[in-house]
Parts: C-alpha cells; structure tokens; sequence
C-alpha cells in the first residue's frame, strides 16, 4: 500500500530538480502523477515512468492553465512549484526582473490556485494544495535575496489566507521553506558565478548540518502534505533548512 494510493497529484516545474524528485516519489506512493513544466525537453525524460503523465504547461500563461485544469479530471494534490531566482540587492534589481519574478514565483501560484480550487470544491472530497517558499522570506532575510525574499514571504501569506478561506471546503494549504537544495538549478548558477568553488563552500557553510539537502528530502515533505497522514495541517509553513534559520 502506497501513501498516496488512489490520489492524484498535479504539479510544476516537474522536469527537475524538487519537483522532478516529488513526481517520482509520488508515483512509487500510489500516486497517479500529472507531471507539468514549460521545458518539453526536459520533461520527456518522465515519459514511459509508470504512474506519470507529462504535460507541457506555462504557468505565466492564464489561458493556457485554465484549459489545462478544465481538461482534467479527479485532483486531489496540487504542488505549485515553479519558481526562480533572482540576485541582488533591491538596487541590483530592475524593474523587469521585479516583475517576472512576483510573475513566476507568486502570480503563477495565483492562476494555478484560483483554477483549482473551484474544482476541489465541486469534488466535495478536499484536497491539498502545497506551494514553495523558502526559508529566505519573512522566515529569514538573506543577503542578494531582495525581489525572491519578497516573493516568498507573499507565498506565504497568500498560502494562510488560502487555507483560511477555504478550510470549511477541507481544503488544506500549506507551503514549504527550504534551506538550500542541491538541484540542477543551483549548480547552473553556481557554476556562473566567478569563484564557483568558493560559492558551493559559502552555501553548505550557512547550513548547520553541514551539507546541502536534497531534492529528495523535500519530496518526503510533499508526500507527507499530500498524504493522509497530514490531514490535521493546513495553513503552514514548513522549514526545512538544515538549521540555518535557527
């Protein structure tokens, strides 16, 4: 018996990185997995997984996410994990890259939400809908994190305020924070940086454990949010950071 026997999962960003790891965790739980990112290429490397069906979706495009959701069926889990992130200080940072970034990591949450959830209200069985955060928000300020701080401390509100609207339609919101997660994208911007090697030490050197986490470990905490385990939570969020908030 799986621990997500019989649900369905949606998610995004799923071609790699933690969303990839979640849509693999998902599917060996029982899970059937609607895996969605914008990146076709990437994407297909899930093709042929058992428990997973890959969908090519742009979650800046509100057309294209609403015909998305209306061609679904039963969804049970929605995992909003698109996102990007932007260097600098708020005097780094031009108006252009303010915008995409509010545009990606909380307006995209906005259309995937709001095309969701009258779906799990017409269900009457609730759901769960998890978004990414991070630590780097209203949890901790980081340095050159200005525009990506502020759009994850919005994911956070916007996640409580979810979660009491519609907490008497048993749908439960609740988002993540990690720390810093060894994926595909922080070693591409790593490795842009000058002095790589020194970067990749400053990053485990702020983690109090010593290490990096993984895509994997944040993929036991969706599975965990989107599980019946967690039917309790709603309106959280779960630091995940290897003590570096502490």
């Amino acid at each position: 018996m799986g621990r997500l026997d019989g649900k369905v999962l949606v998610l995004s960003a799923a071609a790699q990185g933690i969303g990839r790891a979640a849509a693999l965790m998902a599917a060996k739980e029982g899970a059937k997995v609607i895996a969605t990112d914008v990146n076709a290429e990437k994407l297909k490397e899930l093709e042929g997984t058992p428990g997973i069906e890959t969908r090519v979706l742009d979650v800046l495009n509100t057309d294209a996410v609403n015909a998305f959701v209306a061609s679904l069926g039963k969804v049970d889990i929605v995992f909003n994990c698109a996102g990007f992130v932007a260097d600098g200080t708020i005097l780094d940072t031009d108006e252009k890259t303010w915008d995409f970034s509010f545009d990606l990591n909380v307006k995209s949450m906005y259309r995937m939400c709001r095309a969701f959830i009258p779906k799990m209200i017409e269900q009457g069985t609730g759901g769960s809908i998890i978004n990414m955060s991070s630590v780097a928000s209203s949890i901790k300020g980081a340095p050159s994190r200005s525009v990506y701080g502020a759009t994850k401390a919005a994911v956070i509100g916007l996640t409580k305020s979810m979660a009491v609207d519609f907490v008497e339609h048993k749908i439960r919101f609740n988002c993540i924070c990690p720390g810093t997660v060894d994926t595909p994208s922080l070693r591409e911007r790593i490795n842009a940086l000058p002095n790589p090697e020194q970067a990749m030490q400053d990053f485990i050197g702020r983690q109090k454990l010593g290490r990096l986490a993984t895509a994997d470990e944040m993929a036991y905490l969706i599975v965990y949010l989107g599980s019946n385990e967690s039917a309790f939570v709603t309106g959280q969020e779960f630091v995940i950071d290897g003590g570096w908030s502490l």
